[in-house]
């Protein structure tokens, strides 16, 4: 699967699809539900369906996605070693530019749900981490595997990671920094960002 479709795709399968759980669902598959229902709920809005509310429609979008993603632990796997490198106002940039990165990312694809859906499939749950196994069932019927990770925080569940067909997107993020900052720099990176985020 090319990158951007990879990124896209994972992002799809925690954001934009239509979950069915299971009665033994315990409480992180619920956050990740509960998530999904709330984006899906702004995007089929009628009131929020006319262009000159786009704006406000995914400003409601970030908001949810905001309550579910825990953006410090995210940007600290994907910077990996270089992250204890970094001053904390750097730490803070880094986090909000890639944040934004994501969310230009994923809400094209958020906005174009069309009935893919969610199967619940497993959950496993070890101190104040879970991993929760879903299948994406998409309109052909292919069926793409998908685990959420999440970590427990301030008594709540927090998605770190998504890992799509074996594949996380944490790790391809980092493969993607390590190699700007083994030809550049950190603030050749922080500039690659910025780049993207006035776009």
């Amino acid at each position: 699967m090319r990158q951007k479709g990879w990124i896209g795709m994972a992002l799809l399968a925690l954001w934009a699809v239509c979950g069915f759980g299971p009665v033994w669902a315990g409480v992180p598959t619920a956050k990740v539900q509960e998530t999904t229902d709330k984006i899906i709920a702004i995007i089929g809005d009628p009131a929020l369906k006319d262009p000159a509310k786009e704006k406000e429609r995914r400003e409601q979008i970030r908001k949810t996605v905001d309550e579910m993603c825990d953006w410090q632990e995210m940007s600290r796997r994907s910077l990996g070693r270089h992250w204890a490198q970094r001053t904390e106002q750097e730490k803070k940039e880094f986090i909000q530019l890639f944040g934004q990165l994501l969310e230009r990312t994923y809400i094209d694809k958020v906005e174009g749900y069309s009935g893919e859906k969610v199967i619940y499939t497993g959950e496993r749950i070890d101190g104040e981490y879970a991993e929760v196994d879903v299948k994406i069932v998409t309109k052909k019927n292919t069926e793409i595997p998908v685990v959420y990770k999440l970590r427990s925080r301030d008594q709540r569940w927090w998605a770190y990671d998504m890992v799509i067909e074996g594949v996380s997107l944490v790790n391809n993020y980092r493969t993607q920094f390590s190699d700007i900052l083994a030809k550049s720099s950190f603030e050749g990176l922080m500039k690659k960002l910025r780049e993207k985020s006035a776009e």
